[in-house]
């Protein structure tokens, strides 16, 4: 092999390598990131006023930062509590609509917590790690947290009326049963007979709850 031939080999495998650092430093691709992220993809573009790669570079760095999560099981008896808490606030939206919305969204920040997620302290990280794992559903978390801290009035483009807080706690619901469902139930699960989980879901699984604008105070 004459020393030209090395050479011309070497070159190659070098542009090889910094093509792969450059993919690498890159993330995912638009198409993996728009698929992966859904719904949370277009807010992402919407947010960075149509700049899909400004979007892109933005969830990424999610990706990148919170890709490597595992979340944690929860315990049957932790989560029959968190179960039980999200049915009284749901209950107590009929006579106190706001008090009901602050709930869900304190109770949000907990289950993620206690998922493995960032500390619910950490609103902005902990709703970034969410939307990697939870994109389809993370929506409700910020759509209740934004209305949570709302008073008044039309404060951040929210109506801040009971037909909003209603929309945003059935949006948290998804998520918060996603987080609560998730993982925690696959244990319990495979040792409950079909009888035990018909009757499990009926009774905490789903939480079932449409009320109507008619059963809420004020509406």
């Amino acid at each position: 092999m004459t020393t030209g031939v090395i050479i011309a080999l070497i070159v190659i495998v070098a542009a090889v390598v910094v093509v792969a650092v450059v993919l690498a430093r890159r993330g995912p691709g638009g198409r993996d990131l728009k698929r992966r992220f859904g719904p949370e993809y277009d807010r992402a573009v919407a947010r960075h006023d149509g700049d899909s790669q400004a979007a892109e570079r933005e969830l990424a760095e999610r990706v990148d930062k919170h890709g490597s999560l595992r979340e944690r099981d929860l315990e049957p008896a932790q989560r029959q509590q968190y179960e039980a808490r999200w049915a009284a606030a749901q209950e107590r939206f009929v006579e106190s609509p706001r008090e009901a919305v602050s709930e869900a969204d304190r109770l949000l920040g907990e289950v993620a917590g206690a998922r493995g997620f960032p500390d619910g302290a950490q609103y902005e990280e902990q709703l970034a790690a969410l939307s990697v794992h939870h994109a389809n559903h993370v929506h409700g978390y910020r759509h209740v947290h934004r209305v949570a801290h709302t008073r008044g009035g039309t404060e951040d483009g929210v109506r801040g009326g009971t037909e909003e807080m209603r929309e945003a706690m059935v949006e948290a619901r998804a998520l918060f049963e996603e987080l609560v469902g998730a993982g925690g139930r696959r244990r319990e699960l495979a040792e409950s007979s079909s009888g035990d989980r018909s009757a499990r879901h009926d009774g905490h699984g789903h939480l079932p709850w449409t009320f109507t604008r008619r059963q809420a105070k004020g509406s």
